[in-house]
């Protein structure tokens, strides 16, 4: 059969930067950190990692999105997951188009889910006894909660899960959604990623899997992919929420469309539990596999958002897969690749959608915002165009994101400028 073809008509966002995908990406591309010390811990004490990219309660008041009682019955990732999913839902039209519900669907995960309600609910159980845990715990813990809540909120009826593949969660989300329109399984579909897990339970268990940078006295500084001087991630929190529609859907409603979804491969490391195949095999062959779905040479690529989350590993090896891919910037000098986890953090579940947003501006601006804090380049990543520091205008006619988890998930999309 004939693969029908897939746009995006509708974005949304909530980052360390505030809420709107207009204002993620506003501060990306002019390289500014959304990274700080924690605020919304209270006693930090014990504690060796006192930064993050936090969302601020200046800067994102449940009570100004929901009744006082229902913010009290949603955990933070599904506060996110709802307010990004309700901006995309507005700025697509979609609601009001009259689709078909069983036509509409929702693809959207986590890859810890409500890590703050599993700490409150254990304090509570510690110190009051097990009768004092909330009935609403278990609704507002679970990873396919946000998918559940989205679609009661917008009468979505047709395909309802979430995908849970840790850092990769967002992206094989949007990618599914992709193949469900392609394939006629639905006409549109709400689909991304959201996270929290700012709390004692999640910093703690990041720590002391030693992934997270220690850089606390200068915490704009301390995501640094690529560079030498890096010390691990630095872990952030928000959602992003893509509509993805069939394209003479989305035409016939006259919706605005921003870019067009043409690419989606994924693959396993079948190696370690956290650590990356040191060459990044799998993660070049979830490349090669996006290309041979968009039917594109890699060649045609403009703009890789990597992956790059700041780990020494992880930098060197996802570099080296790009390398095999598409070749050094001597072999490939047009392609530009960055990591905007440098402004962000690393939204975990979440991170895959926020930066398919950021493709898809990257694509609409014709500019490649820039890897922050990438001062002294390490001698150990592969020879490519990292974009350090500042904003380049170029022609970005086709972007690729890559997004890999714990467990050894691969998943790669690529966008095209729509014409």
């Amino acid at each position: 059969m004939t693969k029908r073809r897939v746009v995006i008509t509708g974005m949304g966002v909530v980052s360390p930067f505030g809420v709107g995908s207009e204002t993620l990406w506003e501060n990306v591309v002019n390289g500014k950190s959304g990274v700080s010390r924690i605020e919304n811990m209270g006693d930090m004490t014990g504690h060796s990692v006192l930064i993050a990219g936090e969302i601020k309660e200046s800067t994102f008041n449940p009570e100004d999105y929901f009744e006082p009682k229902e913010a009290k019955r949603l955990d933070k990732f599904l506060q996110y997951s709802l307010v990004a999913a309700r901006e995309a839902v507005a700025d697509s039209g979609i609601k009001e188009s009259g689709i078909d519900p069983f036509r509409f669907g929702v693809i959207v995960g986590s890859a810890a889910g409500g890590f703050n309600t599993i700490q409150k609910g254990y304090e509570a159980m510690v110190t009051k006894g097990p009768t004092k845990c909330s009935p609403f715990t278990i609704p507002m813990l679970i990873c396919d909660m946000g998918a559940g809540k989205i679609s009661i909120e917008v009468g979505a009826k047709g395909i309802n899960k979430a995908v849970v593949t840790a850092c990769a969660t967002a992206a094989h989300c949007i990618g599914d959604a992709f193949r469900s329109i392609q394939y006629g399984d639905a006409d549109a579909i709400i689909a991304g990623g959201s996270e929290s897990t700012i709390c004692t339970i999640g910093l703690g268990a990041f720590t002391a899997a030693k992934t997270l940078s220690k850089r606390n006295d200068e915490p704009t500084k301390a995501s640094r992919p690529y560079d030498k001087d890096r010390d691990g991630f630095v872990m952030a929190e928000g959602a992003g929420i893509l509509i993805l529609e069939e394209l003479e859907h989305a035409k016939k409603r006259g919706a605005k469309i921003y870019a067009e979804i043409i690419g989606y491969g994924q693959t396993g490391d079948a190696y370690d539990v956290v650590a990356p195949h040191p060459e990044g095999l799998s993660a070049a062959k979830a490349m090669e596999l996006a290309l041979a779905d968009a039917n594109i040479k890699p060649t045609d690529v403009q703009y890789i958002n990597t992956h790059g989350t700041s780990t020494h590993l992880g930098d060197i090896a996802e570099t080296m897969a790009i390398a095999k891919v598409f070749g050094d910037k001597t072999q490939n000098p047009n392609l530009r690749i960055s990591s905007t986890k440098s402004e962000t953090g690393h939204m975990l579940g979440a991170s895959g959608a926020a930066e398919s947003v950021i493709c898809i501006k990257s694509i609409q601006n014709d500019i490649v915002p820039p890897t922050i804090n990438l001062e002294n380049l390490d001698e150990e990543v592969a020879n490519l165009n990292y974009v350090a520091n500042k904003a380049e205008k170029t022609p970005v006619n086709i972007a690729l994101t890559n997004s890999f988890g714990f467990g050894g998930h691969n998943a790669v999309l690529i966008y095209k400028k729509y014409n």
